[in-house]
């Protein structure tokens, strides 16, 4: 795989005040009922508890808050499944600029609803969100906008902040688990952990339904492959190459979990720690279960990446 440039705990460190202009820090807590399933020592950081739910919000503020003049009279143009959208539309309306927003048909109403709550434009086209990715990057050429990718590296600076909080909270922690969709929660993550302290186990995880990050790091080439998970946060079907060669360098693991296993583990983390949290939120609760075994006594963080998740389908987790 092509060896790209990359970010460095730097650039997260040069991030901070354009994120903590307008956020503050997540709590990190441990919660004893989960280390004692797990049979380590289980800390939760708290992404969901973010104004729009979810961590991406902090990559969005840090990206917006290096636009030149021209950028911002264009607008900012991207596709999301729902929280990358309302990290946009999050820190497009704090700077006073135009979010323009393409999902898929189908996507959370819930988070379409708070897109444009905060004052993004938002279109419904194609079938996942690739098929809206390849569309709203045309348009954003026609119009003369932004085009914003879900890798693009100042959201990997942005989000990178919450691994300086994890690290400044718990230096001593062993291993950090972290959900997959595009990678730049995970690489923010890797980068951070790695520069501080290069012992500590960083662990990617995405859905079996939705493989194609996890098979393209373990075969160390692109792969694509079919997705057909209920996690919209790990809901991806093409690559990236940038968060592919992060991955490469600094991640340790990167394991698969079942779907059942995500809807277990969100009712499991209502039950422990009385937070909502969406499915991708929960797949770093799903891996550890699966990694007991080699997480005996160590201290762990789970990032709780995001918790929107939609009134229909937390009906159908804890009745069905």
């Amino acid at each position: 795989m092509t060896t790209l440039p990359s970010p460095t705990i730097n650039d997260i460190y040069k991030a901070r005040p354009n994120v903590y202009r307008h956020l503050r820090p997540t709590p990190l807590y441990h919660y004893r009922g989960l280390s004692e399933l797990v049979g380590g020592e289980i800390f939760l950081k708290h992404e969901n508890h973010q104004p729009v739910g979810a961590f991406k919000v902090r990559g969005g503020l840090n990206l917006v808050a290096n636009l030149d003049n021209r950028q911002k009279r264009g607008g900012l143009f991207t596709a999301s499944t729902g929280n990358h959208g309302q990290s946009i539309a999050f820190a497009a309306r704090a700077h006073g600029i135009k979010a323009t927003i393409a999902v898929p048909e189908g996507a959370n109403p819930g988070k379409v609803s708070a897109m444009r709550g905060l004052g993004a434009e938002v279109v419904f086209h194609g079938t996942d969100f690739d098929a809206a990715r390849l569309w709203i990057t045309e348009l954003a050429r026609e119009r003369g906008g932004t085009f914003v990718g879900p890798t693009d590296e100042p959201l990997i600076h942005g989000v990178g902040t919450y691994a300086l909080e994890i690290l400044e909270d718990h230096p001593d922690v062993d291993s950090i688990i972290v959900p997959v969709g595009a990678g730049s929660g995970v690489c923010g993550t890797a980068i951070v952990a790695k520069s501080i302290n290069p012992k500590i186990q960083i662990i990617g995880v995405q859905s079996a339904q939705a493989p194609t990050m996890q098979h393209s790091w373990q075969q160390g080439q692109p792969v694509e492959a079919q997705m057909k998970t209920i996690a919209e946060g790990l809901a991806t079907r093409i690559p990236f190459a940038n968060t592919q060669a992060i991955m490469a360098r600094y991640l340790d693991d990167f394991v698969l979990v079942e779907d059942k296993a995500l809807e277990e583990a969100v009712r499991l983390l209502i039950m422990h720690s009385h937070n909502l949290v969406e499915e991708a939120g929960a797949a770093p609760l799903a891996a550890a279960l699966n990694l007991k075994k080699q997480l005996v006594g160590k201290k762990i963080v789970l990032v709780v990446s995001g918790g929107n998740l939609s009134v229909e389908r937390l009906a159908h987790i804890l009745l069905d």
